[in-house]
């Protein structure tokens, strides 16, 4: 008997209908022996609604007091999911038992609508568990120290579902989406993308990174960091479908990196459109310079990502980086307001018109050229490139948003994504 955890995401959870399928597939897991806990979103589109309202009552307020009353609004729709998904499981003729996450309790930090997961008792699910029952607990929620409710920001219930299997030592965290797994890059794009049967946790880590909306990434962090095992599949799939079928779908985010996994160069193909470049030009070519440009970018709490500096010319020189789209124009704004003034810097120019794409695999880090053949490829379509980032494992570069498909598309192609996978060695 193996303890496992079923994590569904909004989509599946979206209709009455939707949920008897999710209860059916549950019972046909512990009825093959399995102790059984699921971690269910709210209902498709609830939160958003929820959310909506508030915001439509006090447009533009930002308040800690305010993001605390979020957090008690937004709980709800979990709330409702796992009620629902009990009553389902009931239904099938199981013993279920729903619980809030302030009820298990999972302990948070303070960080109102983006509380990070600091320890979960499991104690009640435990017993539980051992009298039988299937232990339903919602996702994106806990409890901070002083008793607030607290939600761990968008694709949170990723997150609980990972630290829920991390603290019982799961034997697998299943996670089930509308899509059936992980691809070389979004089948959207490119309809020739295959399916991964498994990927690394660094490769799954960076394409998350990067803008694979697969899985939120503090779930895969939270995941390689436990050594949860994980596995991302369909809920779409009949529920019937027979049981070693199901546990061997999917992609597997793995911590092994096997030799059919070293043959390829190139995992998979990530891209982002909502990034904006900003540059400061004329910035005095002096220690510390860095820090009096994004320091107060940090301090307004809003996230850079790729960052360059260009080589001086009388004691001059250009720095530019990237943030999320929707930080765009508060990072000019706050550039020109306190930077420029501070540093001597001649303005701030700025593109909201700009996407990043990525290619990342592990085997990079054993073949050379792979950057170059990345560069060659966009060349030859005419792409031009204006920054460039790499890690051991990735290289990005930010282009013109316009051709952000057509990269995609030839850089999938030219990486050989588009074949079939390699057959294991016999």
């Amino acid at each position: 008997m193996a303890l496992i955890v079923h994590k569904y995401g909004g989509t599946s959870m979206g209709s009455t209908e939707r949920i008897r399928n999710v209860a059916k597939r549950v019972a046909k897991w512990h009825r093959a022996g399995h102790q059984m806990v699921v971690v269910p979103s709210a209902m498709s589109g609830e939160t958003n609604r929820l959310l909506g309202l508030a915001r439509e009552l006090a447009p533009g307020n930002e308040t800690a007091s305010f993001h605390r009353e979020l957090d008690m609004i937004a709980a709800t729709g979990e709330q409702v999911s796992v009620g629902l998904l009990a009553i389902a499981l009931q239904a099938e003729g199981l013993d279920a038992v729903s619980y809030t996450g302030w009820q298990v309790p999972v302990q948070t930090d303070s960080a109102f609508t983006k509380a990070r997961i600091q320890r979960i008792d499991d104690a009640r699910v435990r017993a539980d568990l051992g009298a039988g029952k299937v232990v339903v607990i919602t996702g994106f929620q806990g409890i901070d120290p002083d008793g607030h409710i607290t939600t761990l920001g968008r694709g949170g219930s990723d997150t609980s579902a990972v630290a829920v299997a991390a603290a019982m030592k799961a034997a697998e965290c299943l996670i089930y989406t509308d899509v059936d797994g992980v691809y070389t890059t979004d089948p959207r794009v490119v309809p020739e993308a295959r399916r991964l049967a498994a990927i690394s946790f660094e490769e799954m880590l960076e394409m998350a990174s990067l803008g694979s909306k697969v899985l939120q990434i503090r779930s895969v962090e939270f995941a390689g960091k436990y050594r949860v095992p994980l596995r991302v599949l369909s809920s779409f799939t009949p529920w019937d479908i027979d049981l070693a079928q199901e546990a061997a779908s999917g992609t597997l985010i793995t911590f092994e990196e096997d030799e059919n996994m070293e043959q390829a160069v190139v995992s998979g193909i990530a891209f982002n459109r909502d990034e904006a470049k900003v540059t400061v030009t004329g910035v005095p070519d002096r220690p510390g310079i860095a820090f009096q440009i994004l320091g107060p970018v940090a301090d307004a709490n809003i996230d850079v990502d790729v960052i360059i500096q260009n080589v001086s010319h009388d004691g001059r020189t250009d720095f530019s980086f990237t943030v999320h789209r929707n930080d765009y124009v508060r990072t000019i704004e706050l550039l020109e307001a306190s930077v420029l003034p501070a540093t001597g810097a001649e303005q701030v120019t700025g593109d909201p018109k700009i996407c990043k794409v990525s290619i990342v695999g592990i085997g990079m880090r054993s073949h050379v050229g792979v950057a170059s053949k990345m560069f060659r490829v966009l060349s030859e379509e005419g792409i031009n490139i204006q920054m460039i980032s790499t890690s051991e494992i990735k290289t990005s570069v930010v282009i013109d948003e316009k051709y952000m498909e057509l990269a995609v598309r030839a850089l999938h192609k030219a990486f050989g994504l588009d074949a079939p996978a390699p057959m294991p060695a016999a």
